[in-house]
């Protein structure tokens, strides 16, 4: 276990010395401070990162994610039932991840104003995408012989869904979670850089035009932080649910 992670933790320290180096050398924090000068940013902001802006971001990545993986999978569950489904939505799917979000984002924000919903549909077209494909991809590769199977011992449309469908198409569907979930936190982050009263994201705007570069880096590190204790959970998730696939490998 200690081999596993010491490769990768040797090289995060390199990294963060050299980084810190690069930032005494050039001796201008504005531009490029150095892992200590964020550190001490941290601890001297905490009260109010946590308690202010960490819960506005939050609170957008959660209703966010909500709704993508709510409509995502009931489309994804659609185009699989009904192949005119398919054929109508899943180009408009592709078309989507084309338009670059940070030029609809402005959009968002004189349609909604700085409340809440700007951020949240920034949010959901980002992460819509990857939970609707997974899921779809998921519900298609349920193997032929197992429906063949379901069908002979005259299983019930509801059955061999909650059975047969489900099961086969969990894996992907966490897939698609593992994505979506870091692409959550750069949507709210993105909405609340253009247009927001509080949060992450604008605080480290804010930061920004005042030249302090250990203040921009600060809410970004608490960025990173909900993206990678949500992959964190969605990984424990599937480790538990897909057990039975752990034990056969």
């Amino acid at each position: 276990m200690v081999k596993k992670y010491l490769a990768p933790t040797l090289l995060l320290l390199l990294l963060f010395g050299m980084w810190e180096m690069i930032a005494v050398l050039i001796a201008k924090p504005y531009l490029i401070p150095g892992p200590v000068a964020i550190f001490h940013k941290l601890i001297e902001l905490n009260s109010t990162l946590m308690f202010i802006h960490l819960p506005a971001t939050l609170e957008v990545v959660l209703i966010g994610l909500m709704i993508s993986t709510v409509g995502g999978v009931s489309v994804a569950i659609l185009m699989h039932r009904f192949k005119v489904v398919e054929k109508a939505l899943y180009p408009l799917l592709v078309v989507s991840q084309t338009i670059p979000i940070i030029a609809l984002a402005p959009i968002f924000v004189l349609w909604f104003g700085y409340s809440i919903w700007s951020k949240v549909v920034v949010t959901v077209l980002i992460t819509f995408f990857p939970i609707t494909v997974n899921t779809f991809d998921g519900l298609k590769s349920t193997p032929k012989e197992l429906r063949e199977l379901f069908l002979t011992m005259k299983a019930s449309p509801v059955a061999m869904f909650f059975k047969l469908y489900v099961p086969s198409s969990m894996p992907s569907f966490l897939s698609g979670m593992k994505v979506a979930i870091p692409l959550s936190v750069v949507g709210a982050a993105i909405g609340e850089w253009l247009g927001a009263e509080a949060g992450l994201g604008y605080f480290s705007r804010r930061m920004m035009t005042q030249f302090d570069g250990p203040g921009v880096f600060a809410p970004i590190v608490w960025l990173s932080l909900i993206g990678m204790t949500g992959f964190l959970l969605i990984t424990l998730l599937e480790r538990y649910l897909l057990r039975w696939r752990n034990q056969h490998d």
